[in-house]
């Protein structure tokens, strides 16, 4: 995701960081190299303009020239500058009262604006409501079966009216959400290959027949700046409330993306970075700034461990705290890992985890997972509960019965090893605010202590993967570099 950009800017920021105390001079250099990379990644020519002035005037300053670390000073300045260029604050979608509440989605075709609705459907489905898919595409080849397709696969239903016209659809797919007790419908409406006065036109129509809640429009991250035109279009006809960015993985770039908020003053709500259902993610303009700058993004990870995890997880998790880190809990985390959406993303948002994936060459993925499961499926039951006990003869019989070599179960042993010695560091931490390790009882209490645990696992789970992929310590020493 951004890879280029971030690729250049902390390669900027390192040479400066080697040059102890910075000249006016360092300082223009610098920000020549950041414009640079801006306009290399295909961020609007205006955009850059005013973000490279606001950013070089606040580096040029007293403060930063005088510092004992002038370095981060500077990188601290183009984080909040960045963020405001995304944004500044996150701006996520707030259902109204009203019920059902209608979701429009709009965009050109090939956008990705069929997907985005299904992967929207899955979003909601997982924070308790009942939504409801209205294919509204009757153009394109197919348009509603894809919907449906997508829809059965995360068990949402999909209203279709063929034949009729697609403002009718859309209406009748609004009564049949309120007479089946659907709380969201989301429409999904016809693109075209281009900006053009019928798909305005029925979509102005469509709008004013449903009256939606929300306007959403989706676009495609690999448009490059065609995104801010045709963002602009569909500002000015349809008044969309923000903006939902499809196949943010598939573009090196994506600086597009980085002029929609400058340019046409609409938010992006939410990014899509892969095919999975659960992809679609909110967007948040500081997390997104980290990420570019090489920082990671740890509080998403502590959010999406905090989501997965139930109230026998938390049991599990204050158990290991109490008697330690088995090979049974090491299989649980990593099942646990698949469910927040993958390997190869959580590394990505470690701070410098995409530098990391780099490095392994596109590696470090979900196959990593599925050989540490099968090294740990072939232990006995007593093999699991004290790994330590596992000599050099019972690591040939795993090593046989999972297919993989004496080197690879030695690693997993290494691995978890270390998760044993960070579970050791945690059950201090855990004592230490819970009162010499005590168990708390019901109420507040209770409460925090559950809240601590969840934070306890999202750290453990960044030291599992941290050590993934045969190349710990290289990734450790990545992350070293950039956190700033």
């Amino acid at each position: 995701m951004l890879e280029s950009l971030s690729d250049r800017l902390q390669g900027v920021f390192g040479g400066l960081k080697s040059k102890g105390r910075l000249t006016p001079d360092d300082i223009d250099a610098a920000m020549r190299e950041v414009r640079m990379a801006l306009l290399e990644a295909d961020v609007n020519y205006k955009v850059v303009k005013t973000f490279v002035a606001k950013t070089k005037e606040r580096c040029m300053g007293a403060d930063v020239l005088e510092s004992l670390t002038p370095a981060q000073n500077v990188v601290k300045i183009v984080l909040d500058e960045l963020t405001e260029l995304l944004g500044g604050t996150s701006s996520r979608m707030v259902l109204t009262s009203r019920i059902p509440n209608v979701i429009m989605l709009v965009g050109l075709q090939g956008s990705g604006k069929t997907t985005a609705a299904a992967k929207l459907a899955y979003l909601l489905k997982s924070k308790g409501h009942s939504p409801l898919l209205v294919a509204c595409d009757t153009y394109r080849p197919a348009a509603a079966d894809q919907l449906e397709t997508l829809g059965s696969e995360i068990g949402v239903k999909v209203f279709r009216g063929d034949g009729a016209h697609p403002v009718n659809i859309a209406q009748e797919g609004v009564r049949f959400a309120i007479d089946n007790l659907r709380d969201v419908v989301i429409v999904d409406t016809a693109g075209r290959l281009q900006v053009d006065e019928a798909m305005m036109a029925e979509a102005a129509d469509i709008k004013a027949a449903v009256e939606p809640d929300q306007i959403f429009m989706v676009v495609d991250a690999m448009t490059g700046q065609e995104i801010v035109n045709v963002a602009s279009a569909f500002a000015e006809r349809v008044d969309f409330d923000g903006a939902i960015v499809s196949k943010m993985d598939g573009d090196a770039r994506g600086g597009g993306a980085l002029s929609l908020m400058q340019v046409t003053g609409k938010p992006i709500k939410f990014i899509s970075a892969g095919e999975k259902p659960d992809s679609l993610e909110e967007f948040h303009p500081d997390r997104m700034a980290k990420r570019i700058l090489g920082m990671g993004d740890v509080v998403g990870i502590i959010e999406q461990a905090q989501q997965v995890a139930d109230q026998q997880q938390v049991e599990d998790a204050e158990r290991m705290l109490r008697e330690g880190f088995t090979m049974d809990d090491y299989l649980s985390q990593l099942q646990q890992i698949r469910k927040m959406g993958g390997l190869k993303k959580m590394i990505g948002m470690l701070p410098g985890g995409e530098r990391m994936l780099q490095q392994a060459g596109g590696q470090m993925g979900d196959e990593q997972i599925v050989r540490i499961e099968s090294i740990i499926r072939s232990m006995s039951k007593e093999e699991r509960l004290k790994p330590k006990k596992i000599n050099g003869q019972r690591r040939k019989r795993i090593a046989a019965g999972s297919g993989r070599s004496v080197q690879e179960v030695n690693q997993v042993l290494k691995q978890w090893g270390e998760m044993n010695k960070m579970m050791g560091k945690m059950r201090q931490m855990s004592q230490n605010v819970g009162g010499g390790g005590k168990r708390h009882g019901k109420g507040k209490n209770r409460n925090n202590s559950k809240a601590q645990v969840r934070q306890l696992q999202a750290m453990m789970r960044q030291a599992q993967m941290g050590g993934m992929g045969g190349a710990p310590q290289g990734g450790n020493r990545a992350a070293r570099r950039h956190r700033y």
